[in-house]
């Protein structure tokens, strides 16, 4: 297992071109007409494009699409490429809850496993950690047949057994026991554990590290507990989530946040601190506003991204409910509106150099 180097220095890019896929999502949705200028592209489109023949038609291919569209479910994940010049890298922001959920999109999308070199893991919770072992696997022995390095796994070395929520009828909603280092590393990933803000993959992403927490209204998941040696504690602020960022020359930064629960409001602060005099350009993932502890942050959130943050595009999804994500239509769209489902995809690229 590698350690992150205290005091590392950390240095990131600005990239040509960022190619984003969702993966895995909460929501599909793949005829919903995406808004002018707006660098999304509807999974239906990427099928039609590549999708196999089944003959003609009056002059028209007969494309086959619907036996090939992605499957939602609870969790996230997205595949990122960055690219600057010849150098490229391909980071997997977590994998969902199942792997064979995960690897079926992965399919469908015609994604190569092999190209992927990074799996960066937002935070220990086994809806966006709980595939990790197969989907380590595959991309693992992917890489070894193609002469390729082992998979870097990037986590917080701050790991716990396992979650849940205490709900209102009594129980408590367990999420899945979170992988062990030695079982990440035997299915061939080879573990990186990160606590504070690093670059990833040759400094083609940004990592954050704890996110503070500056906002008076984000104030974590006060039902939210975690397990340590058979022992409970409350857990709501979730210090081990991490964001994952990529700046886009002439753009501005992508954030990529899982679950959002530092608030998306304080990742965005912190995103315009890391990489500071750099407009925000996309912000993709769980906002976590879904759930009566949270729903009342709605419209703080929501004025304080326009009025602070002021992201170009905000991408909303998984854990965003759906609320809260009207109320993110009502005041950026429909220009800056981009909801997050699987198998949309956004290609963010560099405005052309004079004499190109």
């Amino acid at each position: 297992m590698e350690p992150c180097p205290p005091g590392a220095p950390v240095s990131t890019v600005e990239l040509d071109e960022l190619l984003v896929t969702v993966v895995v999502d909460n929501a599909t949705d793949t005829l919903s007409s995406v808004p002018a200028g707006v660098p999304q592209v509807a999974e239906m489109v990427h099928l039609l494009e590549g999708g196999p023949s089944l003959g003609t038609h009056d002059g028209h291919d007969l494309v086959a699409v619907f036996e090939r569209l992605c499957v939602a479910c609870h969790g996230f994940s997205v595949l990122a490429t960055g690219r600057r010049g010849e150098d490229a890298a391909t980071v997997l922001f977590d994998v969902g809850p199942y792997g064979d959920v995960w690897l079926g999109n992965a399919a469908r999308l015609g994604i190569e496993l092999a190209d992927v070199s990074v799996l960066f893991v937002s935070h220990w919770h086994g809806d966006h950690t709980g595939g990790i072992p197969a989907v380590v696997g595959a991309i693992s022995e992917a890489r070894d047949r193609a002469g390729r390095e082992p998979l870097l796994v990037d986590v917080h070395p701050d790991r716990p057994d396992r979650r849940g929520m205490l709900t209102a009828p009594g129980p408590f909603a367990m999420l899945p026991a979170e992988p062990t280092f030695a079982e990440i590393e035997s299915a061939g990933g080879k573990v990186a554990t990160h606590a504070d803000v690093h670059a990833v993959a040759g400094g083609l992403f940004l990592s954050s590290g704890d996110i503070p927490r500056t906002t008076d209204y984000e104030t974590g998941l006060a039902v939210h507990y975690t397990w340590r040696g058979g022992r409970a504690v409350p857990d709501p602020e979730i210090h081990d989530e991490r964001f994952l960022a990529a700046q886009v020359r002439g753009r501005g930064t992508t954030v990529f946040s899982a679950c959002s629960h530092a608030g998306i409001v304080n990742v965005g602060l912190e995103a315009l601190r890391l990489l500071p005099e750099r407009p925000v350009d996309l912000v993709l993932g769980g906002y976590h506003l879904a759930g009566a502890a949270v729903e009342d942050r709605i419209g703080a959130t929501v004025a304080d991204l326009a009025r602070r943050v002021r992201p170009r595009i905000v991408a909303p999804g998984h854990c965003t409910g759906w609320r809260a994500a009207g109320a993110l239509a009502a005041a950026f769209g429909p220009a800056g509106f981009a909801p997050s489902v699987v198998g949309t995809r956004f290609l963010l690229e560099a405005p052309a150099e004079p004499g190109e």
